[in-house]
């Protein structure tokens, strides 16, 4: 136990000349001017980087191939089309190689079951771009219950986080005329009626917090101009992540209006709303309302909460909800090795999707007069569930069941008897893993914690350090790494003897609250301890060697990259780097930085700036280090993270004289999707340079074989 402050304090002193060094860079960061993310200047600078990466890795033999098959598989028409139960069909947003940016579609529940359902198109994205000469990307439709005839339908230009609102009808399938137009901005809205609109966006100066989200509510009535919304709940500028209504219903017509004013990330407060004005309810700062059934509102929580364990699921009855006198009853309360994925409703049932051990478990839940009632649903073992659709107007639903080398299925369930039928779309085998094997196994960290891991590889490999070897994790905000059926990885790593690797790392979801909450802010160094030690461990077990293995992550999984990259160079032969946080001093005052604080920390806090003086990657970049020579990539139009420390780091390895690739693409936003083309593209890049990193020159695996 007291391991750990000793540890913090002999890398803070080993680490002094690197404070004062990192101290001055801060008041004369050279390139600051690369934070100006639209700026000529910056933009010319970029062009110049991507001319000299671009030839490197696209004049390589592999890479056409692996464009190709990447392309074929993202644009194939034999995928699942996912469904969404909405205004009595089913609707599905699709894209293929005919409609790279994608069509909104819908059919009939039985149509849909058919082998090749008639689908019918109502909004064609590639259509309305070329119509509007804007590049327009789906972020999806919320409507108007309980009919869901009205839907507001968010689009994003080239894939921001900055959104716009339009009305749809989907009754006659267009745009209403003279309907709701909400124009581009960080923001939520939510039906209140027929007529009305609670909506969260930037009203003008001062109307949103420091990290560029929304903090103000208002009511925005049909043919009402937005300056003559009237405001009914205002938050704080110094909010994390702002303030959004919500309309909560079940499939018994009880209504619940709830606005969530997030004054820190995984914090804040709930109250509830009526005519009348508004209520905080008295809960934890990390319990959250998350549906409805039967008049009883479901939380999930982070905190302890009465009878209820961090990381549970509870009940109240509304009534008690809204006369903010509620006394939580227990509807989950996880193990240790446990957590809560999904909790979605029905007509009468709660369906829970549960992670035991990284394997996934469903159960259905049902209220009664004494209580509630559980019963398991009996799905594959060693798979990852979710749940793919679901409504209120049914106890019908949709689930997902997939693993590493499991293409995913589709089943049919009936919450009622909690039974899932036979699978009603089944995706088919994307590549051949006739050969290869799935193993859990687990690292031990430098605290002595247990770290589980997956490798997928081929039956039989040569136990030498030998094979070429790409890992993976994420770290951070509860969210979790599940097994799943990536296509492409299949296609473009393991079908040419690589193996592959998913670290479930503290900082993630994996194991509840308690394993996220032991990697935040000045306690995030185990995060990075226990990705180094699944290598490490990866090595004693003689699955591969430092020579062979790559690692890629992005986002905060960039930032996992970078920190592993400054303090462990001699463990990796190849580090992607992918939309990344990079400058942990600077970090606050980029795109929607400051909205991180309550997972990372911030430089006003001494304590706190001390520690992100030594994990900051690009901060702690040395001359003279033999680092792997990077990939690090971004995207223009990133509106969260921001392409700025991307930019930063590899002027800093320039700037050292020290091997790198970069490469910014100038669409897609943080997630890279503004159409599939762009996904191939990264992909294939990707897989490029960690062929030439682990597999040697074109032709050298093969010949090893």
């Amino acid at each position: 136990m007291i391991l750990r402050p000793l540890l913090i304090a002999s890398t803070l002193l080993a680490a002094a000349p690197v404070l004062a060094q990192s101290a001055r860079m801060t008041d004369n960061d050279p390139y600051i001017w690369l934070e100006d993310k639209d700026g000529a200047k910056p933009l010319a600078w970029v062009e110049t980087e991507n001319a000299r990466t671009l030839p490197r890795l696209q004049n390589d033999p592999r890479y056409a191939a692996f464009h190709a098959e990447a392309l074929a598989i993202a644009a194939a028409k034999d995928r699942i089309p996912m469904p969404d139960q909405r205004f009595g069909r089913i609707y599905n947003f699709w894209r293929d190689a005919d409609h790279p940016q994608g069509i909104w579609r819908w059919t009939s529940e039985a149509g849909y079951a058919a082998p090749a359902p008639q689908w019918t198109t109502v909004l064609d994205l590639d259509a309305l771009s070329k119509a509007e000469g804007k590049k327009w990307v789906w972020k999806g439709a919320t409507c108007l219950q309980p009919d869901e005839r009205l839907c507001l339908v968010a689009l994003s230009e080239g894939g921001e986080d900055a959104i716009t609102y339009r009305e749809f009808d989907l009754g006659i399938g267009r745009f209403v005329a003279n309907g709701f137009v909400l124009p581009k901005s960080k923001q939520g809205a939510s039906w209140l009626d027929k007529d009305t609109l609670l909506v969260s966006r930037d009203w003008g100066a001062g109307t949103m917090t420091a990290s560029s989200y929304p903090f103000v509510v208002k009511t925005v009535k049909r043919g009402q101009p937005l300056a003559a919304a009237t405001e009914i709940f205002r938050g704080a500028a110094g909010d994390q992540l702002g303030t959004y209504a919500g309309v909560m219903t079940d499939g018994q017509g009880n209504r619940l209006v709830t606005i969530v004013r997030r004054t820190t990330f995984f914090g804040g407060e709930t109250h509830v709303w009526t005519p009348a004005g508004t209520k905080k309810l008295d809960i934890p700062a990390r319990t959250f309302p998350t549906g409805m059934v039967a008049g009883q509102v479901l939380f999930e929580t982070s905190d302890p909460w009465g009878a209820v364990p961090a990381g549970g699921v509870a009940s109240a009855p509304l009534a008690a909800v809204q006369a903010g006198a509620i006394t939580p009853t227990v509807l989950f309360a996880p193990t240790p090795r446990q957590s809560v994925d999904e909790v979605v409703t029905t007509k009468d049932h709660v369906v829970l999707i549960y992670n035991d051990n990284v394997r996934g478990r469903a159960a259905i839940y049902t209220p009664g007069r004494n209580g509630w009632t559980s019963r398991p649903v009996a799905l594959p073992d060693n798979a990852s569930l979710g749940v793919a659709s679901a409504d209120d107007k049914s106890d019908h639903a949709y689930l997902t069941v997939t693993g590493f080398l499991t293409p995913t299925t589709l089943l049919p369930l009936d919450a009622t008897t909690a039974t899932a039928a036979a699978p009603v779309k089944t995706l088919p085998a994307k590549f051949d893993a006739s050969g290869l094997v799935v193993e859990q196994h687990e690292a031990t960290s430098t605290d002595g914690t247990k770290v589980p891991y997956f490798i997928v590889h081929k039956k039989g490999i040569a136990l030498d350090g030998s094979t070429p070897t790409i890992m993976t994790a994420y770290g951070g905000f509860q969210l979790p790494m599940l097994p799943s059926y990536s296509a492409i990885t299949g296609k473009l790593w393991l079908e040419r003897g690589g193996s592959y690797v998913l670290a479930n790392i503290r900082g993630g979801g994996e194991f509840g609250p308690a394993w996220h909450d032991a990697g935040r802010k000045t306690k995030r160094q185990v995060i990075y301890d226990d990705f180094a030690s699944v290598a490490k461990d990866l090595f004693a077990r003689k699955l591969t060697s430092a020579q062979k293995l790559g690692i890629y992550g992005g986002s905060n999984g960039g930032l996992l990259m970078g920190v592993e990259f400054n303090q462990h160079p001699d463990l990796w032969k190849a580090v992607t780097i992918q939309v990344p946080l990079l400058d942990m001093i600077r970090y606050e005052g980029i795109e929607a930085g400051k909205s991180w604080v309550d997972e990372y920390g911030s430089v006003s806090v001494p304590e706190e700036k001390a520690f992100l003086e030594t994990i900051s990657p690009y901060r702690n970049i040395r001359k003279g280090v033999a680092y792997p020579e990077p990939y690090i990539w971004t995207t223009t139009k990133d509106d969260r993270v921001g392409p700025q420390h991307a930019r930063k780091f590899a002027a800093r390895l320039k700037e050292y004289g020290l091997p790198y690739l970069f490469y910014e693409d100038t669409a897609g936003g943080h997630s890279g999707d503004a159409d599939i083309a762009q996904g191939a593209r990264l992909q294939a890049l990707q897989m490029t340079y960690f062929a030439q990193k682990l597999m040697g020159p074109p032709g050298a695996q093969t010949a090893a074989k």
